[in-house]
């Protein structure tokens, strides 16, 4: 009776350990599959959320800062160009914006949410929805990423902070600084090309 009862403890005990295990390898895997990051193509006007493999798992048109070149200063109309990190998605369904065009203030100017970026020395940057969707894929923010609502509401399903995001220059942003076109070699996916002349429904 007592080598039974030790054997079931053993099994017990056995068992106990594997599903520890278990749990710690998938903790770990989780990690390891929400390891995605965010990549902001100025030269393409596109978003794309890539996973650690390699495989686009969104994608979605965007409007960049009116002004080329990388963000300088408060109020230069710039997109910040580099590696930064999503701190924050906060609830900007209330929130209004001025955009000093004699409208005054205007509800709805960043859709549902704002996707808040930590950009150093820099404050209020981030990616958010519009009230003009045909602003889409021009240069027509005041420095942050703009997306269709509908697109933003299915980007924030998607991550949750700390998420790298990456911004990079387009052609005229280098030539705007000084630097030859050819510095700019980041090339999107194919998929995220194709993907960008579909009609939204």
């Amino acid at each position: 009776m007592r080598t039974i009862l030790r054997i079931f403890l053993l099994l017990a005990c056995c068992f106990c350990t594997w599903l520890a295990c278990s749990y710690h390898n998938q903790k770990i895997i989780s990690k390891i599959e929400n390891a995605n990051i965010i990549v902001i193509s100025k030269q393409d006007m596109q978003l794309n959320l890539i996973n650690y493999k390699g495989d686009t798992l969104f994608c979605a048109p965007i409007a960049v800062g009116k002004a080329y070149g990388n963000k300088q200063k408060q109020g230069d109309m710039r997109t910040p160009e580099g590696v930064f990190k999503v701190v924050d998605i906060q609830n900007a369904s209330k929130w209004t914006h001025d955009f000093h065009d004699g409208k005054g203030e205007i509800e709805g100017a960043y859709g549902k949410y704002f996707i808040r970026l930590k950009v150093p020395g820099h404050k209020g940057i981030g990616i958010h929805g519009t009230h003009v969707p045909e602003s889409i894929g021009s240069r027509a923010t005041e420095g942050c990423i703009r997306l269709n609502n509908d697109d933003l509401e299915r980007l924030v399903t998607l991550i949750y902070p700390p998420l790298t995001v990456v911004i990079t220059p387009s052609v005229m942003d280098e030539i705007s600084r000084g630097y030859p076109p050819e510095t700019n070699s980041f090339q999107e996916p194919h998929c995220c090309r194709s993907r960008s002349v579909q009609k939204k429904v």
